[in-house]
């Protein structure tokens, strides 16, 4: 009987180890999230907020952010 028990506490602790090594190896994991794929996220973003500005400008033919374009233009207008 007090060997099976032995038996028993000795599995549990060798499952527990198991447990823990694939625990620590899923937290250190990195292969998922690359530089590659977060740049391509970045420049989705940026082409789908230039993308909806563009449709808004189409759609009421009118200067949607005032202060951005005063902008633009007086950085093409410089005379230094």
């Amino acid at each position: 009987m007090k060997a099976k028990m032995m038996m028993a506490q000795i599995t549990v602790q060798q499952k527990a180890a198991q447990l823990m090594h694939r625990a620590k190896q899923a937290i250190c994991n990195r292969r998922g999230e690359g530089f590659v794929d977060t740049a391509v996220k970045v420049l989705m973003a940026v082409v789908i907020g230039a993308l909806v500005l563009a449709g808004l400008y189409l759609l009421f033919k009118d200067t949607i952010l005032p202060e951005l374009t005063r902008r633009i233009q007086e950085m093409f207008n410089y005379q230094g």
